[in-house]
């Protein structure tokens, strides 16, 4: 099983230089309706491992999209994490496999996810629930394949 950090930032230093994370518009459909998210894009391990670490605030409507370009069970917790995180795990054609709400800031207690997955969706604490994300609902995005 794969062991992440929750929260990455956007930024990262490498040979003293700072380099952004891609950005992108992914949607969600619910229940309530369909929801437009900022994301930045954490496509690979070095992003993947810094996540959403050391942030203090993030827009309502923000997030970061882990991309793994393929299904692995997977594992995140929250070292270094100031920000309380909902963490929805989403599968290869995008739909939510499961949710850990209001994960603690700082624990390093693993959050796993139920099944293989493609991506996971972090968002600030409390926001799936506003939205009305549960397992089930659809994620538009480009790293997501339609179903065949």
């Amino acid at each position: 099983m794969r062991t992440v950090p929750a929260g990455l930032f956007a930024l990262f230093l490498t040979a003293g230089t700072a380099f952004a994370l891609p950005v992108e518009n992914i949607s969600v459909d619910t229940a309530k309706g369909h929801t437009t998210l900022k994301v930045e894009v954490a496509g690979d391990h070095a992003s993947q491992e810094k996540g959403l670490m050391y942030r203090k605030k993030m827009a309502a409507n923000a997030g970061m999209l882990f991309d793994f370009h393929t299904t692995v069970m997977t594992s995140f917790w929250m070292k270094n994490t100031i920000l309380p995180l909902d963490i929805i795990f989403i599968r290869t054609d995008g739909t939510v496999s499961s949710i850990a709400a209001n994960a603690v800031p700082m624990s390093e207690t693993p959050i796993p996810s139920s099944e293989p997955v493609q991506a996971v969706l972090e968002l600030n604490a409390g926001r799936a629930a506003q939205l009305g994300i549960v397992p089930g609902d659809k994620v538009h995005s480009a790293i997501f394949k339609p179903a065949r």
